[in-house]
C-alpha cells in the first residue's frame, strides 16, 4: 500500500493477518505499505473489536470506516489544518468562492498557515465530483452519419512545397464505414466538396450530418438556433439531409467520428514521411478499403465496410438526379463606388444600398447580389483577380456618363444636336497638345439646359465669328445672341481719293506707253 491509497479490501486483509498474529513488521511487508499504517489500522481495528470474532465482511468494513469522523481518538486518518474553518469555508463555496480565493481570506483574516493544497483537497472532500456518465446512442443504418476535421500534419502540395493540412472524416454512425480525404484548407467551399465527394463515395445520403460547431458549417455556436452558413443550407437542401449541429463544447455528442479521426491519426498518419497531398488521399482509400474497413471494430465487433456493403448501403437515400452546383455565400459591405469585393473581384449594386451589408451568391458561372432576399444584380463570375464587372443602371447619371465619356460617343451625341454642333466639338477634339474631352461633355451638356435647337444656333454663330471655345458658346446662349438675325455688314460708298485719276485715263496712259 505503499503510496496508494488504502481500500477496503487492505483493511480487511491487515484485520485478517493481525488475527493471525502476524507482527506488525511482516504485516507491512505482505501489504506493501510503511508500519506506522499497519500500527494506526490495528489500534483502530481493535477500538471497533473487530480483532476477535468472526472476520468482518468488506460491506462491514466499508460502513464503520464510513462513519468513522477524522476527529476520532481512534480514527487512523490525517485531521486537515482547514478542519477548524470548516464552518468559513462551507459559507464560501455556497457564496460561490474560488478556493484560491478562499485560500487567500483564510491566510489574511483566518491566520491560515497551511499550503493551497490542503485547502484544495478539504474542498473536493467536502464536493465529492459527480461521475461523467456517458449514454450510447447506436443509430439504424441509413439514419446519421458524422462529420469533422483533424490536423493531418505536413504534405507536399503540387509544387512540391510542404504546408499543413487537414483530414476530413465522414463516418457512419451505424457500420462506422467512414470516408477520408485531405485538403490544405477548411473554407466553406471545400467542406462542400468534401460532402460532395463523401456521398458519391458511399453511393447515397444518410438522413442527418452532425457536426461540430466549425465555421464552414455554423457561423453562429448556439444548440437553440444554429445560424446555418447559407450555401451549406443549400448542400443540405439539395441532398435532403438535415444538419444537426453538435452543442458548444460539446464534442462527445459526435464521438463515433471523433474516434474516426484519431484512428486515422495514429494509425494511417503516424510515422510517416510528408508525402503529396494527392498520393496521400490514394494511399488513404486503399488504407480504408483494406485496413479500417475489414478490421474488428472495437465497439461493434464488425467489419466496418463488410456491414456497410451487406447492410447500411442499401438503407441510404439515393442520390439526386441533378450535379449538385458548387456556390458560396458571403456578406459584403457595398462600398461608395458601388462596387463590393468579392473573391477578388469587383461587382456593381445599384447606388441607393451604399453603406449596406449585401448578401452575395457565387457559383462556378455567376455571382448574384441580394438584398436580405430580394435579388439586386447578376454578373459574371470573373476569371481573374481585379476584374470589375459594371451594370450603369446601378450608378449615378453623373458617375455613368463619365464611364462612358469617349472621343466617339462625343461625335455622336454632337451629330444628333446637328451639323454646327458636330463640326464645333470636332475642332475641340482635334485640338492639340490640349485634351478638350472634359470641356465638350460640358458644352454638349448645355443642351439640357438651353434645348439642342438653340445649341445647333450657338455653335453656328460661333462657327461665322471663329469662336468656337466653350465659354463662347455659353456666353451666346446665356445673352440669346443665338435667337437673334446675324445682321449682314455693307460697305458704304465713299467718295472718290483725292489726286485719283479716272480709270479710262490711267487706261489710256498705259496704252499709249
Amino acid at each position: 500500500m505503499s503510496g496508494r491509497r488504502t481500500d477496503v479490501l487492505d483493511i480487511r486483509e491487515l484485520i485478517r493477518l493481525a488475527r493471525a498474529g502476524e507482527s506488525n513488521r511482516e504485516m507491512a511487508r505482505l501489504l506493501d505499505c510503511g508500519r506506522n499504517t499497519v500500527d494506526k489500522y490495528r489500534r483502530w481495528a481493535e477500538q471497533h473489536q473487530l480483532l476477535g470474532g468472526d472476520l468482518p465482511s468488506p460491506d462491514e468494513v466499508a460502513r464503520l470506516l464510513q462513519q468513522a469522523r477524522p476527529a476520532a481518538s481512534g480514527w487512523p486518518g490525517p485531521v486537515s489544518s482547514v478542519e477548524p474553518h470548516r464552518a468559513f469555508v462551507v459559507d464560501q463555496r455556497a457564496r460561490g468562492v474560488e478556493i484560491a480565493t478562499i485560500y487567500r481570506r483564510l491566510g489574511e483574516d483566518h491566520r491560515y498557515t497551511g499550503t493551497y493544497g490542503s485547502v484544495l483537497r478539504f474542498v473536493h472532500a467536502l464536493e465529492p465530483a459527480t461521475p461523467d456518465i456517458t449514454l450510447r446512442i447506436e443509430r439504424p443504418p441509413g439514419e446519421e452519419a458524422q462529420v469533422d476535421f483533424g490536423y493531418a500534419g505536413l504534405m507536399l502540395d503540387g509544387e512540391g512545397h510542404a504546408r499543413r493540412a487537414w483530414g476530413f472524416v465522414m463516418t457512419l454512425s451505424y457500420s462506422r464505414h467512414q470516408y477520408d480525404e485531405f485538403v490544405f484548407d477548411q473554407r466553406v467551399e471545400t467542406w462542400l466538396r468534401l460532402h460532395q465527394h463523401a456521398f458519391e463515395y458511399f453511393g447515397g445520403v444518410p438522413r442527418k450530418i452532425v457536426l461540430d460547431n466549425l465555421k464552414a458549417g455554423i457561423v453562429k455556436a448556439c444548440f437553440e438556433d444554429p445560424q446555418v452558413q447559407r450555401a451549406y443550407r443549400e448542400c443540405a437542401e439539395h441532398y435532403g439531409f438535415l444538419i444537426a449541429p453538435c452543442r458548444p463544447r460539446q464534442p462527445q455528442e459526435k464521438g463515433k467520428v471523433e474516434s474516426g479521426v484519431h484512428y486515422v491519426q495514429r494509425s494511417f498518419l503516424a510515422g510517416r514521411e510528408p508525402a503529396a497531398l494527392t498520393d496521400n488521399n490514394t494511399a488513404v482509400r486503399h488504407w480504408v478499403e483494406h485496413t479500417a474497413g475489414l478490421r474488428d471494430h472495437g465497439t461493434m465487433h464488425w467489419q466496418p465496410l463488410v456491414q456497410f456493403q451487406q447492410v447500411e448501403q442499401a438503407a441510404l437515400r439515393p442520390l439526386p438526379a441533378t450535379a449538385y452546383v458548387l456556390a458560396t455565400w458571403k456578406q459584403v459591405k457595398l462600398h461608395r463606388d458601388c462596387y463590393v469585393h468579392f473573391e477578388r473581384a469587383y461587382y456593381s449594386a445599384p447606388f441607393r444600398y451604399v453603406g449596406q451589408t449585401l448578401w452575395v451568391r457565387g457559383d462556378a458561372t455567376r455571382v448574384r447580389l441580394f438584398a436580405d432576399h430580394v435579388l439586386l444584380a447578376t454578373h459574371p463570375r470573373a476569371t481573374a483577380p481585379g476584374q470589375r464587372f459594371t451594370n450603369l443602371d446601378h450608378l449615378l447619371l453623373a458617375h455613368a456618363e463619365a464611364l462612358t465619356l469617349t472621343p466617339e460617343r462625343c461625335r455622336d451625341d454632337a451629330a444628333r444636336i446637328g451639323m454646327a454642333t458636330l463640326e464645333v466639338v470636332t475642332r475641340l477634339l482635334d485640338e492639340r497638345p490640349l485634351d478638350r474631352l472634359r470641356s465638350v461633355r460640358s458644352l454638349l451638356r448645355l443642351a439640357e439646359t438651353f434645348t439642342p435647337a438653340r445649341l445647333e444656333r450657338a455653335c453656328a454663330r460661333a462657327l461665322r465669328f471663329e469662336a468656337v471655345a466653350y465659354p463662347d458658346i455659353k456666353r451666346i446662349l446665356h445673352s440669346g445672341l443665338d435667337q437673334a438675325e446675324t445682321p449682314l455688314v455693307v460697305a458704304a460708298e465713299l467718295p472718290p481719293p483725292r489726286f485719283a485719276r479716272p480709270a479710262h485715263e490711267l487706261l489710256a496712259s498705259l496704252g499709249g506707253a
